[in-house]
């Protein structure tokens, strides 16, 4: 439920948001500079709290006030480069890498400046509760990067850094405005206590020290969420024993495809499968019941256009079941499924395996056609080049689906004008 609920408030502010994306991609603004931007805004914001404490008294939340509103229009940037990126089609690996670097500096430099800002006007006890929170954020973040390092998908929890951003940044404008109306020596006491149990700037630190709680507790709920997730994997690879045993994907369909003989599949699937777009260097993809989600076969190419020989190939899900989400695969699905193994034939040609059957060549070369590069195969005494595969699924399990028949779509290699689909039936 919460989770989306958060869904529709993004989807929301995207829908907000997106006319002014496009006008940064207009003028040439990249997301790795509008992630610059985003750190160089939150550095302002430490520089706010840090002139709080020298230049401010005790009572004076004005500096706490404007810093909160830095630290939601610095958050704003955050959702902007994401943006930037799918809108402006400049998605990329280290893009994604720069993001969560410098997000993580952005979030360090920000609970440095309140840190300073609580130490400087004797909020000792608050001060800590922020360095816990930021102990507590660092390790949220740590905590999914890893596991997600190591092929499992970790992003649960009450404190992500969205949520982070807009506490900080409300409850900071709220602490500032009611330092305006109430005053900040502001405080509430109750009969018998001898301290005060509330005052003006409880209204900022009292979130800190819930966020330092909840931050902790999503950490550790997360590495909980990762254990049981490696140890699903383990116990998959056990199961697996051996690679060329593993009954799954195109272990399935490519084993057979040699003793098959072509025919006309009457079993077309119910699902209406999107034609991926604007995908720079498409080799071909792959898709198969039961979702719309697609495995993408995209030519690895440097800024000059050379392949990269070491790594020819990149595979990746573009799941449209999830909005079209760019995703890499998963450490068994690239292992033992959906992942190529490469070897350089010498002269721009490359020899492609699937990792789950490597019985059966692939070949990359540039096409004298087009003189672009193309991925072709032999599937029934014909050569192929290949454009789509897919497989039809029904019914089954996870490690042993039904699979009824796969179909490759492709052009004839020695009449590339003319379309060719080869259905094996299973």
């Amino acid at each position: 439920m919460k989770a989306k609920l958060r869904d529709s408030l993004q989807l929301g502010i995207y829908k907000v948001i997106n006319p002014f994306v496009r006008g940064l991609i207009k003028i040439g603004l990249t997301p790795n500079a509008v992630t610059t931007i985003g750190l160089i805004l939150n550095i302002g914001v430490a520089v706010i709290f840090v002139l709080g404490a020298e230049k401010s008294n005790r009572g004076d939340m004005s500096y706490v006030g404007w810093g909160g509103a830095l630290v939601l229009f610095a958050g704003l940037f955050d959702m902007l480069d994401g943006q930037v990126a799918r809108l402006g089609n400049m998605s990329s690996k280290f893009g994604a890498l720069y993001d969560s670097v410098l997000d993580r500096y952005s979030e360090m430099i920000m609970f440095l400046g309140i840190c300073y800002y609580l130490v400087a006007h004797h909020y000792f006890l608050s001060s800590l509760f922020a360095f816990i929170a930021l102990i507590g954020s660092m390790m949220v973040s740590y905590t999914r990067a890893r596991a997600e390092g190591l092929g499992v998908e970790c992003k649960g929890g009450l404190m992500q850094r969205p949520e982070r951003v807009v506490t900080i940044g409300v409850f900071a404008i709220a602490c500032g405005i009611a330092g305006h109306f109430i005053g900040g020596d502001y405080k509430i006491y109750l009969p018998g206590i001898s301290f005060h149990v509330f005052e003006t700037m409880s209204i900022f630190t009292m979130p800190i020290t819930l966020m330092a709680l909840l931050t902790n507790i999503t950490a550790v709920k997360r590495l909980q969420e990762a254990k049981r997730g490696l140890e699903a994997q383990e116990k998959a690879e056990r199961t697996i024993g051996n690679k060329a045993a593993l009954i799954v994907g195109f272990t399935l369909v490519f084993g057979l495809l040699g003793i098959n003989n072509s025919v006309m599949a009457q079993d077309p699937s119910p699902i209406t499968f999107p034609v991926p777009k604007d995908i720079s260097n498409q080799l071909f993809y792959l898709q198969r019941d039961p979702n719309t989600n697609t495995i993408i076969y995209q030519l690895n190419v440097d800024k000059r256009g050379k392949v990269n020989a070491d790594n020819p190939v990149n595979v990746f899900w573009m799941r449209y079941d999830d909005k079209g989400e760019k995703k890499e695969l998963s450490y068994i699905q690239r292992k033992f499924a959906y992942g190529i193994l490469t070897k350089n034939m010498g002269n721009g040609q490359f020899e492609l395996r699937f990792t789950s059957h490597k019985k059966l060549p692939m070949y990359l070369n540039k096409s004298e056609a087009d003189k672009r590069y193309h991925v072709y195969a032999t599937i029934n005494k014909k050569k192929l080049q290949i454009e789509r595969i897919f497989l039809r699924i029904e019914g089954g399990s996870f490690w042993l689906p039904n699979v009824k028949y796969v179909e490759i779509k492709g052009y004839d290699a020695k009449e590339p004008s003319k379309l060719l689909i080869e259905r094996i039936k299973i």
